[in-house]
């Protein structure tokens, strides 16, 4: 008898979702250091915003949509989150608008 395969998408969802945080608050770092470097505060309030904002995903966001889809996979319900996925995709949408404006005008 061959044993139940082991189900691991919660891990893989639990992983993607502080890889994005993670990678939110990489930029904002990168931003803070260009901020740093050219004496720009407002560019250094931004870096915050957005590193706050990665902070979210990650303690915040991250942990509740595991266990969400620990819930769902357990009921066999369906896996979407609109509002979670709607706020990180808006999320890294300012983070990488706010990026590429710290990358113009540092120039």
């Amino acid at each position: 008898m061959t044993p139940a395969p082991v189900e691991t998408q919660p891990e893989r969802t639990a992983l993607a979702w502080q890889r994005t945080g993670l990678g939110v608050l990489a930029v904002a770092g990168l931003l803070a250091h260009g901020a740093v470097e050219h004496e720009d505060r407002l560019l250094l309030a931004v870096s915050g915003a957005a590193a706050l904002l990665g902070l979210g995903i990650l303690g915040g966001l991250a942990p509740v949509r595991y266990r969400q889809v620990r819930r769902r996979r357990a009921a066999a319900a369906g896996m979407a989150a609109r509002g979670l996925l709607a706020a990180v995709t808006a999320t890294v949408a300012l983070v990488a608008v706010a990026a590429a404006v710290g990358v113009v005008t540092l120039r």
